[in-house]
């Protein structure tokens, strides 16, 4: 049996929009899958791997990470990979990776307990945005007025469960123009971006963010290339911020990108070419 013979492995637990287009492209394309459940999927000696490669859509970041970090022990090419994964899945992992590559990020600060953020807030100044380091679709984050606001807000987050969330990670809040752009980059290349609009200061649009059309200019195309070298080879969401005066700051990059906001304004595939940079890397 040749390697293309061989099923693509299809990492998920939940089979939201994205991943019904994408398994409907495969279909389309006639390429065999597997659906790999990373809540019952025992790895280990004696259980055969035998794929062509594997795309991960896995939404728990901590089961996508150990289950992509098995595959590639077992020899599996995974897209996209633990590297990626380990760095996106951080929200400080990428600020650090962004910053040494040398990219403008939003300025910021962290300690490792929330008690210790409190006192140094006022030497960085309000208002500010404090984060889960590991999260997505806004959860968890609070936009920070005052004193006031942070000793609530730093109380509350004190008594969340988990080691990881006395992790306290602070943004420097920046005065968008009403919206944020979301990039897709694949292979280093942008494939489409939009505008993520809305009233409040979180335009997720799971939160009710609308999305647009976004013409990247020439200083916005290279910020995405550059972020793209610095994160690795994959299929990334990347998130920018822009201030009043037109400056552009990467707030976060996304290893399991949501498309289904984008689908609605683009005149791209980004089904089609997902499939396609999965398939040219996986052999």
């Amino acid at each position: 049996m040749s390697v293309d013979d061989l099923p693509l492995a299809v990492l998920a637990s939940r089979i939201r929009l994205e991943e019904k287009l994408l398994l409907a492209e495969l279909d389309r394309r006639r390429i065999p899958y597997q659906l790999l459940d990373t809540r019952t999927t025992v790895f280990g000696p004696g259980h055969d791997f035998r794929f062509r490669g594997a795309l991960t859509r896995e939404i728990g970041h901590t089961r996508n990470l150990y289950a992509t970090r098995l595959l590639e022990h077992a020899g599996v090419r995974v897209v996209n990979d633990s590297s990626i994964l380990e760095t996106c899945g951080d929200k400080l992992f990428t600020t650090l990776a962004l910053e040494a590559a040398g990219l403008p990020v939003p300025r910021w600060m962290t300690t490792l307990t929330p008690q210790g953020a409190l006192p140094a807030l006022a030497g960085f100044g309000y208002p500010a945005v404090v984060k889960p380091v590991v999260g997505s679709w806004g959860r968890l984050a609070a936009r920070l007025d005052g004193h006031d606001a942070a000793e609530a807000v730093l109380e509350h987050r004190d008594a969340l469960p988990g080691p990881v969330n006395r992790i306290t990670y602070v943004q420097q809040y920046i005065d968008k123009p009403g919206r944020e752009i979301k990039a897709y980059v694949m292979g280093g290349e942008t494939v489409g971006a939009i505008y993520k609009s809305s009233d409040e200061w979180r335009t997720n649009t799971k939160r009710g963010g609308v999305p647009s059309v976004c013409t990247p200019d020439d200083d916005l195309l290279k910020l995405l290339s550059a972020t793209a070298e610095a994160i690795g080879d994959g299929v990334l969401g990347i998130d920018v911020l822009e201030d009043r005066s037109g400056g552009y700051y990467v707030n976060e990059v996304n290893h399991t990108p949501e498309f289904h906001g984008a689908l609605e304004v683009l005149r791209v595939d980004l089904v089609g070419r997902y499939v396609d940079h999965v398939l040219s890397r996986v052999g």
